[in-house]
C-alpha cells in the first residue's frame, strides 16, 4: 500500500506542473496589456515599462515560468495583482464556499441517486423506469447555465421561495469559524441563521447536483441490474431472503465499488466545475474569483486557483482509489 500512495503522490508532481504550464501559457497568450490594465488608458509609455519590469512581465515567457516554478518550490504562487495579497491566501480564503457548494450538491445527488438508481433496477422496463431514465438523460444533457438561470427566474423572481443569491442575508453574518456559511450557522447556535444559511444554499446545491445526480443515477441502475445475476444473488432468493434484505446485504454491497468510484469523481469534478454555478448565484467560491481573476487578467490567483484545484482532484482520486480495499475485503492492495 505504501508503495502505491508514493507512486500516486510522485504522479501529482508531474500532474501539477502540466496544469501549471497549460494554465501559465493560457494566460501570457490572452490578448491585452496586464500594465495597462492596471495603470488605465491614460498611463504614460514610461510608467507602462517600469511596471513591466516591477512585474517581471518583459521577460519571455520561458524565463517568466521557470521563475513561477522556483517561487512555487517554496511555497510561494505569487502576489494578486488585484489584492496584492499571496494569491494561495485569496484561493484559501474562497475555497470554504466552494467545498460547502460541493459537498451540498454531491449529498443531494447521492442520497437521491443511489436510492432510484436501485429503484429503477428493481422495476425495470416499468413506466417509473422509462420516466426516471428520461429526466436523468434532460439532467446530463441540459447546460448547467441554462438550468440554473431557469431555477432562479421561476423560484427566486417569479415565486420567492429563495434569495436570488449569496451566502447570507443582508446584516446577518455568522461568526467565521470554517469559512462555510451552514457549519458557522450552526456553531453559532442560532436556528434562524442557520435556516437562513441553507435557504440560501438549496437552489445553488440542486442547480449543480443536477448532472451528477444523473450520473449516479444510472451507474446505480446499470451495477444493481448485473449484481443480481450473480449466482450467490440467486442462492438468497431462493432461500427465501425478503427482496430489501438481498437487495441490502448481497447486491449493493457488490454494486459498492463502481458507485464509490463514480461519486469520489463526480466530487473532484464538482470542485472545478462550480465555475458557473457560483456565478449565476453570486458565490463568492473559487469558481467565481477564478472567473474575476480571469477578466482583470490576475493570473497568479488564476495559476494558484487551478493547481489548488487539480491537487484537490488528485488527493480524491487517491482516496477513492484506497477506500476500494475496505468495501472488498478480497482487494488488498489497489
Amino acid at each position: 500500500m505504501a508503495p502505491y500512495i508514493a507512486q500516486r503522490l510522485l504522479q501529482l508532481i508531474f500532474v501539477l506542473i502540466g496544469v501549471s504550464m497549460v494554465v501559465f501559457v493560457t494566460m501570457h497568450l490572452l490578448p491585452g496589456d496586464v500594465a495597462q490594465l492596471l495603470l488605465g488608458d491614460h498611463a504614460t509609455a514610461t510608467a507602462l515599462l517600469r511596471l513591466r519590469a516591477q512585474l517581471g512581465i518583459d521577460q519571455p515567457i520561458w524565463v517568466q515560468y521557470l521563475r513561477f516554478l522556483e517561487g512555487a518550490l517554496r511555497g510561494d504562487l505569487g502576489t494578486s495583482l488585484q489584492t496584492n495579497h499571496p494569491a494561495l491566501d485569496d484561493v484559501l480564503v474562497a475555497f470554504p464556499v466552494t467545498l460547502q457548494l460541493t459537498l451540498a450538491s454531491l449529498t443531494i445527488a447521492s442520497l437521491i441517486g443511489v436510492p432510484l438508481g436501485v429503484l429503477t433496477a428493481v422495476w425495470q422496463g416499468t413506466r417509473f423506469d422509462t420516466a426516471m431514465m428520461t429526466l436523468t438523460l434532460f439532467g446530463v444533457s441540459m447546460p448547467i447555465f441554462w438550468f440554473g438561470l431557469m431555477l432562479l427566474i421561476l423560484f427566486a423572481a417569479v415565486l420567492g421561495w429563495v434569495p436570488t443569491g449569496g451566502l447570507m442575508p443582508v446584516g446577518m453574518d455568522p461568526p467565521h469559524i470554517t469559512g462555510m456559511s451552514v457549519p458557522d450557522s450552526i456553531l453559532a447556535g442560532d436556528p434562524a441563521m442557520v435556516w437562513a444559511a441553507i435557504h440560501h444554499q438549496l437552489l445553488p446545491a440542486f442547480t449543480l447536483a443536477t448532472v451528477p445526480l444523473a450520473l449516479i443515477t444510472r451507474i446505480t441502475r446499470a451495477e444493481v441490474m448485473a449484481a443480481s445475476l450473480f449466482d450467490h444473488v440467486r442462492t438468497a432468493r431462493a432461500k427465501g431472503l425478503s427482496g430489501t434484505r438481498v437487495i441490502l446485504r448481497h447486491v449493493l454491497r457488490n454494486a459498492a465499488i463502481p458507485i464509490v468510484t463514480v461519486i469520489g469523481l463526480q466530487l473532484g469534478l464538482l470542485l472545478s466545475g462550480a465555475v458557473l454555478t457560483e456565478t449565476i448565484f453570486a458565490l463568492p467560491g473559487v469558481g467565481r474569483l477564478m472567473v474575476d481573476s480571469i477578466l482583470s487578467r490576475d493570473y497568479p490567483v488564476v495559476q494558484a486557483g487551478a493547481l489548488f484545484i487539480a491537487a484537490i482532484f488528485v488527493l480524491v482520486n487517491l482516496v477513492v482509489d484506497l477506500s476500494y480495499a475496505v468495501l472488498d475485503p478480497r482487494i488488498t492492495r489497489p
